[in-house]
């Protein structure tokens, strides 16, 4: 009995062929009796386990542009072309799974697969919503582009580069059909969206131009597959043209018409969106509010430091009684202090040893030398978003590189940098470096590509991630780098009350329908913002939805759970053993982290 039901559970679901998906079976589990509750409880963890691991090999053949980019290369070759088929199978995807899912029993598991259990169970419910209530692939153009897979496979050493190019040469025959599914896929996009897949799909070229040709010629390759890859080269890049073409049309069209999509999704749709991506517990109206409270603390704090510091910078000057404009003043004498355009990225580069030598003398972390981490140029086709930004190799990869990508500041005109570098000043581009690369970003996606559990690294939480970026700033402050310089804790204020006004912004803009002008008051009057860094923030508030909430709600909630574990610990808590054990568990969202080392103290006498 027991033989045949593990057998029904962990019979493969589907076959995915180059043609397209097969039919799903949706039969429902019913578990049988068993003879004593360990061998049930063994029976269910089994089962959970191998089901799992189904269930991520079916993403990856339904998403095989996010395989690549976690490491996973088995399925670089295939490319889905996202039609009507396409989007119904994943429905029966997520319901299939959900079904399979639910016939297990969660109180026979242990508390690891538990956790994991509620990540998928989130994704497949995300999963449905995008495809029946969201429906951004209907109005949001930039959602295809196919180059950030190719880039990866022509750059990544992780195979001899003749079966690099064959794999790209094997990818690029759905291409065509890819953008003809996306162009009968859009209707009435929103404006900014439609501006960005213009720009982005325009750099994807690059992807497609005389590097890959040179290596083709140069490589190894018969020649009738050099000529094959040729033909589907000339056929990639007019299907991107094509694309390209169709959007600006589109764009013309109603730019005259005026009947773009609104790109702000009100308040219900964002409330779901931000239930499914962040995963905190309150909801964003409740994360709103504690953002407007937390602003005015930051802005007392700013004040005191203001104080401090006018007599060393305006000596035999009286003090202004108007907060804002004491702060200002302080904060755009600081602001001189910066880099060229033309050296910002090197002096990037330069402060990377700098912080990890920090991160080691004060025993914080554990940092693995052989991980390495390259600075570059934002590639083209990923510009347009942020100005910096981390990419970094899946589980499946682990020793590739983590690039950490620098908007070309160079190629902006004076005035326009020169705004941009007082914003990423001498102090704030500490900060910068802290929140992308070490003890942030870098630093935390090396720790997850460790975890023991796939899903909680490829089923990654937004807040979880963004939130320990913002927490490594201020963790680094006041473990002393710096020097506790009032000058670098009131520029790590008015960075962290970027944070806060994140938040505040994003929910503002798309829930309040907050005017760019009013946006623009908010950002650079109250929060001390220069234009160029607002106007970027602005365009990234129409762009996105709920990202920018991530950064304050995975904050919030990590400081909350750090003083947690130190009441429960008293004299014996250790800094770098709550941050190593923290981030031992991946991606996964902060309040099932709480849990798991809640449970662990628990197990352990301690809690």
């Amino acid at each position: 009995m027991k033989a045949l039901y593990l057998l029904l559970i962990l019979m493969p679901i589907f076959t995915l062929t180059a043609c397209g998906p097969q039919s799903l079976d949706k039969k429902r589990i019913v578990p049988p009796e068993t003879d004593t509750l360990d061998e049930m409880r063994a029976e269910t963890e089994l089962a959970f386990q191998q089901l799992s691991e189904q269930f991520v090999n079916g993403l990856w053949h339904l998403f095989p542009s996010w395989a690549v980019r976690e490491g996973y290369y088995d399925v670089a070759t295939q490319i889905q072309v996202p039609d009507k088929a396409y989007r119904k199978y994943l429905l029966d995807f997520a319901e299939t799974y959900k079904d399979k899912f639910a016939a297990l029993d969660a109180k026979q598991m242990t508390i690891n697969a538990r956790t994991d259990l509620a990540l998928i169970e989130n994704f497949l419910n995300r999963l449905q919503w995008e495809y029946t209530t969201f429906k951004s692939f209907e109005w949001d153009p930039s959602n295809y582009n196919v180059s950030h897979p190719f880039a990866l496979i022509l750059n990544t050493k992780y195979a001899p580069l003749e079966q690099r190019l064959r794999t790209f040469n094997t990818r690029m025959r759905l291409v065509p059909d890819y953008y003809q599914a996306a162009m009968r896929a859009i209707h009435r996009p929103a404006a900014p969206q439609l501006a960005l897949a213009i720009q982005q799909n325009e750099g994807a070229l690059e992807i497609f131009g005389e590097e890959v040709e040179k290596k083709v010629a140069g490589s190894q390759m018969f020649e009738d597959e050099k000529a094959v890859f040729q033909q589907r080269l000339t056929a990639t890049r007019e299907a991107i043209r094509g694309y390209v073409s169709f959007l600006k049309k589109l764009q013309a069209k109603l730019e005259k018409s005026g009947k773009f999509r609104d790109f702000r999704i009100g308040e219900k749709l964002y409330e779901e969106k931000f239930h499914f991506d962040i995963q905190i517990g309150i909801s964003a109206a409740e994360l709103y509010e504690r953002a407007l409270e937390e602003k005015k603390l930051v802005h007392d704090k700013m004040s005191e430091l203001a104080d401090k510091l006018w007599p060393k910078y305006f000596p035999n000057v009286t003090t202004p009684s108007d907060k804002q404009l004491k702060i200002t003043k302080v904060l755009d004498k600081l602001s001189e202090h910066h880099a060229s355009k033309y050296t910002f990225k090197a002096a990037v580069e330069k402060q990377i040893p700098q912080l990890a030598a920090f991160v080691i003398e004060r025993n914080l972390l554990t940092l693995d030398k052989e991980k390495p981490l390259v600075v570059r140029t934002t590639p083209p086709y990923l510009r347009g978003f942020a100005v910096a930004s981390i990419n970094a190799p899946g589980p499946y990869d682990k020793s590739a590189n983590t690039y950490y990508n620098i908007m070309p500041i160079a190629e902006l005109d004076d005035k326009q940098a020169e705004s941009l570098l007082r914003e990423y000043n001498n102090y704030t581009m500490q900060i910068l470096n802290i929140h992308e690369a070490i003890p942030g970003h870098y630093t935390q996606l090396v720790y997850a590509n460790r975890s023991p559990s796939i899903i909680k690294n490829i089923l990654g939480n937004a807040a979880l991630i963004e939130g320990w970026a913002v927490y490594a700033e201020r963790m680094m402050l006041e473990a002393g780098y710096g020097a506790f310089s009032p000058e670098l804790w009131l520029m790590y204020y008015k960075w962290n009350l970027r944070t806060i006004t994140n938040t505040i912004l994003d929910y503002e803009v798309q829930v309040k329908g907050l005017s760019e002008a009013n946006a623009m008051k908010l950002m650079v009057r109250d929060a001390f913002q220069q234009q160029a860094e607002a106007e970027g923030k602005w365009r990234r508030a129409t762009l996105s939805q709920v990202q920018l909430a991530s950064y304050f709600a995975g904050y919030s909630d990590i400081i909350a759970l750090r003083e947690e574990i130190k009441q429960k610990l008293g004299k014996n808590f250790d800094l770098k053993t709550f941050h190593e054990e923290f981030l031992s568990f991946g991606n996964a969202p902060v309040p099932i982290i709480r849990e798991l080392m809640l449970t662990r103290l628990k197990e352990e006498g301690q809690g």
